[in-house]
């Protein structure tokens, strides 16, 4: 079996921080290797794999603005699509657009759906269902308009995540710094349970980080920015609880998991994906609303840090993610 993994190409595969598409596109394609797949990456020239690395594009648009997004994404994915018979199958984590060379090649598509950016691109997916095969990361993120070959959550490399047994007492917000991720609920629940807060996470909306976020930062609600794989490590380990307040319906939500295999509880609003990553009341608490995660931070010490680990691995290693991925790509075939 010889395999094509199609990475974005916003961020190097992995990425330094941000980037959880190329994320999962980069720890599929580790697994895949380490399996004894044959694999090939396609994404930016500067990424690092085991596997063979082919590119036309030296680095990702949002780390050298100086390039047209649409120019090189247009440039990338042919180079995949022109290519498409040297290989078995092609694993797709980029989006809706390869789908438009779907029915030009005679090598089945597999595409990883990591979300809807908006309801218009489902036209696109529903025009290439009947001979593409789909995968949600969530059954929570199911759209009713397509059929899926199945679910698959995303797996992370379980050794980059330390667990700890005794954290310090502050709560965190992992996330990007934008109103879907509830950065601004974040600092009002830390407040209200009279904890410190720690933020970590690009700016996403300057405005909202304005308005919103950038008033009540002080000595108590400190904002980190970007924190790179080492730090983050350091940040969600050390955590008391991790704050994941979403105002949207969240595919997945990686900073859950990464906090779980640490052994830090999660406190999150129950949308989305939420109810199929953490388990309630044992791994951390669903609620709806700010007044429910105060709440919830004065039970967090109930909970027991090694079962959030266990659940954790079980559910979004890494291996665990290749073996659902070997097993579709057995069906396909």
């Amino acid at each position: 079996m010889k395999v094509a993994v199609l990475s974005p190409i916003a961020w190097r595969t992995p990425p330094r921080h941000y980037g959880p598409w190329e994320q999962m596109a980069s720890n599929l394609t580790e697994g895949l290797h380490d399996a004894g797949i044959e694999v090939v990456l396609f994404a930016t020239g500067d990424s690092i794999t085991s596997a063979e690395l082919r590119s036309v594009v030296k680095t990702g648009y949002e780390e050298d603005r100086h390039q047209d997004a649409k120019v090189i994404e247009c440039l990338h994915i042919s180079n995949l699509m022109e290519q498409s018979d040297d290989f078995d199958l092609i694993h797709n984590h980029f989006d809706f657009l390869p789908l438009s060379y779907s029915g030009l090649i005679r090598t089945p598509v597999l595409t990883t759906i990591h979300g809807f950016s908006s309801e218009k691109i489902v036209k696109v997916y529903q025009k290439y269902n009947r001979h593409n095969h789909y995968v949600s990361i969530s059954n929570a993120n199911r759209h009713p308009a397509l059929s899926y070959l199945g679910t698959v959550y995303n797996g992370l490399v379980t050794q980059d995540f330390q667990f700890n047994a005794s954290p310090d007492d502050y709560l965190l917000f992992f996330g990007r710094i934008h109103p879907d991720k509830g950065t601004a609920e974040a600092i009002q629940i830390a407040i209200k349970s009279k904890k410190r807060l720690l933020i970590a996470g690009i700016i996403q909306d300057e405005r909202y980080y304005k308005e919103a976020v950038e008033p009540y930062l002080n000595e108590e609600i400190v904002f980190l920015g970007s924190a790179g794989p080492d730090q983050r490590n350091e940040l969600l380990k050390g955590a008391l609880a991790l704050l994941h307040p979403i105002n949207f319906a969240e595919p997945f939500g990686l900073s859950v998991a990464e906090a779980m295999l640490c052994g830090t509880p999660v406190i999150a609003f129950n949308k989305g994906s939420m109810p199929e990553l953490i388990e309630h009341e044992k791994t951390g608490f669903l609620v709806e609303n700010v007044e429910e995660a105060v709440a919830a931070v004065a039970k967090i010490s109930k909970l027991e840090r090694m079962d959030c680990h266990k659940w954790a691995k079980r559910k979004f290693s890494k291996e665990k993610m290749v073996e659902d991925y070997i097993s579709l790509y057995q069906q396909i075939l």
